[in-house]
């Protein structure tokens, strides 16, 4: 007997090719997707990164700015409450002495209203009992004085009073009736031009500007060696300022501008009045 040896051939499948190439073609495009994904990945976190840094350095500028300008804040407060106390202080002061000042004032109306009072009933009393031409004459004489007294009342009482209650002159003849009544000194001055500074009783005096249209002058004013300037003042207006060691205000008062000229008073209480006498008087 012959053997018969059967081959058996087998041949792949037509479609098992092009399946391989597809699958490797997929997987070739899995890669490529993959790395590109993992390369914006990357770029995006580097981007985030830069941007969280920038934020944070912006951050801490902020809260850096803001500590600085907290600082400054608490600084100015406490600089504020400084001033505000001596303000305070300063006010309860000026408040006190401006009661006191009141009270002289109504003590000296009534005691100028008694005054007034007793000076007409003594003209009365001697006019009904005194029948004599002399007699007349005399009491008319009285009469007169009493009338002149009465006059020179008025005037005061007509006279504008300053915060601390003290008669404000407006010329030098309202000066001189202050004067007489002795309570204050009184020192006449004029400055003539700008940016001359010039002493008077206790302070000097530097003219630095008018309005004659207005009637308000600017000075720059120095006592003590503290210079502070008053701006747009008004004609008649005290500007009150204290020496060291008094009490009292001193007051100076400006009653007429012109042309780069001012014309005015200060007022000196009788215990500051120590450099009264060396002051430059230079009249109306």
């Amino acid at each position: 007997m012959t053997d018969e040896r059967i081959v058996e051939t087998r041949t792949a499948p037509a479609w098992q090719l092009p399946a391989i190439i597809v699958l490797g073609l997929i997987a070739l495009g899995g890669l490529a997707f993959g790395w590109n994904a993992s390369s914006k990945l990357d770029s995006t976190q580097q981007s985030v990164a830069t941007q969280l840094k920038a934020e944070q350095q912006s951050v801490q500028q902020d809260v850096s700015a803001l500590r600085d300008r907290l600082a400054q804040d608490e600084k100015t407060n406490a600089d504020l409450q400084g001033d505000l106390k001596v303000v305070t202080d300063k006010l309860k002061i000026t408040q006190g002495q401006l009661k006191k000042a009141r009270q002289e004032s109504a003590q000296l109306n009534d005691e100028t209203t008694q005054k007034l009072t007793a000076l007409d009933t003594s003209v009365k009393g001697e006019l009904a009992t005194k029948a004599t031409s002399d007699d007349v004459k005399t009491v008319d004489t009285k009469v007169i004085g009493v009338k002149s007294d009465l006059d020179a009342t008025r005037d005061d009482l007509k006279m504008a009073r300053s915060e601390m209650g003290t008669l404000i002159a407006r010329n030098h003849d309202e000066i001189d009736q202050l004067r007489r009544m002795g309570e204050r000194e009184y020192v006449e001055f004029t400055i003539s031009g700008k940016n001359k500074p010039q002493k008077v009783g206790n302070v000097t005096v530097e003219l630095k500007g008018v309005n004659e249209k207005r009637n308000q002058y600017s000075v720059a004013m120095t006592v003590e060696d503290k210079r502070f300037e008053k701006k747009n003042r008004a004609l008649n207006e005290p500007i009150l300022f204290y020496t060291s060691g008094s009490h009292q205000a001193e007051e100076v008062v400006i009653n007429k501008v012109g042309k780069d000229h001012i014309t005015g008073y200060v007022s000196i209480p009788k215990a500051g009045a120590q450099s009264a006498g060396n002051a430059t008087n230079s009249g109306s």
